[in-house]
């Protein structure tokens, strides 16, 4: 939405859905590499933040430097800054690649603010009795039952998950 109300037009959009980027590297997710398959010299590539290009400073600017190396323009939405993979002069260049490092180490300050606020959150909740944790995905009736019925190999593998797994749900009860 952000970019169409700038008055971009797209030819395609890549989104990853259900991947972490906390664990997985851009260049790792399927979306990721379709990315780095897609764009070649003089594409222009449209992003929220440079934070969306890796979830920490080295992951960042890595995928930046990868991408202006192949000959990208990338340009973000959030603050205007657009970043020349064209660009050949060398003070050009440096200057790119100092506000790429500034970005970068912003986008990894924030990250890091996140998470901290996330964890002070979640313990105040538990000092005020109201975390619960997340739900349990599978019910320890069900695998119990299933243990019971099937074996613990069995089970684990209709189940979708381990053997040890399966002895600690079964044993929750």
């Amino acid at each position: 939405m952000q970019a169409k109300a700038a008055g971009y037009e797209f030819d395609q959009v890549l989104s990853d859905e259900g991947v972490s980027g906390v664990s997985t590297k851009l260049q790792e997710r399927p979306e990721g590499r379709r990315l780095f398959d897609l764009l070649r010299s003089g594409d222009t590539l449209v992003v929220r933040w440079v934070d969306r290009l890796g979830r920490d400073y080295d992951d960042i600017t890595a995928n930046l430097r990868a991408l202006l190396s192949a000959g990208v323009i990338i340009k973000t939405l959030t603050n205007g800054m657009v970043f020349d993979g064209t660009v050949t002069e060398p003070l050009q260049k440096a200057v790119r690649d100092a506000q790429i490092a500034m970005l970068a180490a912003i986008a990894q300050a924030d990250i890091e603010a996140k998470k901290e606020a996330q964890l002070y959150g979640i313990e105040r909740a538990k000092s005020e009795d109201k975390y619960k944790g997340r739900k349990p995905q599978i019910d320890p009736e069900e695998v119990a039952r299933l243990r019971k019925e099937l074996g613990a190999t069995e089970a684990a593998k209709k189940l979708g998950i381990s053997r040890t797994s399966v002895y600690r749900l079964s044993e929750a009860d």
